[in-house]
């Protein structure tokens, strides 16, 4: 099998760039999305009696309930409410239930990062500003209402200011790329293993 794919090995890496750039062609059909990166410290207030490492894994239980309520259509309204800071709503407006409910899941997403008490929400929006944007909104209002959530012994603070990349995120040209050319690979050595005789005669 080694062998084959050894002596073939040239129509093997053909075949893998030519997957991997019609991967790339197909993925620039797709919207593009920026993302947005902010942080927030989640903070266990000071109880008589409680040491310290008590307290940061009782801040990582809030933050992944934090991360957990987010995904909700409450949350979502207060995203909504939110006056502070103004960002496109219009992606949001004339969807059904089910499909706003899909897409703030698929573009709003949040997790813990252990050991620091730091929540990072991540959200994607259709340009770099409005992902800024909406990233800004979304952790200023978990700031300031995730207390709702977790009751009032905790502290919630934005401690990293909206951070967005260059280009966007979705679709990933570089991974679809690698996912292509492995694909095509993998194909082509698969062929080239199985039908050997009839393609390439006896080895």
């Amino acid at each position: 099998m080694f062998i084959v794919i050894q002596k073939h090995l040239k129509l093997i890496i053909v075949w893998g760039l030519i997957f991997a750039v019609l991967s790339v062609l197909v993925s620039l059909l797709f919207p593009k999305y920026f993302s947005a990166e902010s942080q927030v410290l989640i903070i266990s207030r000071d109880r008589t009696g409680v040491d310290p490492y008590t307290q940061a894994k009782a801040a990582e239980r809030t933050g992944e309930n934090l991360a957990a309520v987010m995904q909700t259509s409450d949350f979502y309204d207060k995203v909504m409410e939110e006056a502070e800071v103004s960002f496109d709503k219009t992606a949001w407006t004339g969807l059904t239930e089910r499909a706003r409910r899909k897409a703030w899941t698929k573009n709003v997403r949040a997790e813990m990062m252990y050991g620091t008490s730091l929540l990072k929400a991540t959200v994607y929006a259709s340009t770099r500003e409005q992902a800024l944007a909406f990233s800004d909104v979304v952790s200023k209002t978990i700031a300031a209402r995730g207390w709702e959530y977790v009751g009032g012994d905790v502290a919630i603070k934005v401690v990293s200011v909206p951070y967005a990349k260059n280009w966007p995120s979705r679709p990933n040209l570089a991974m679809n790329g690698l996912a292509g050319f492995i694909l095509g690979a993998v194909l082509s050595a698969w062929w080239a293993i199985k039908y050997r005789k009839h393609l390439f005669g006896k080895i």
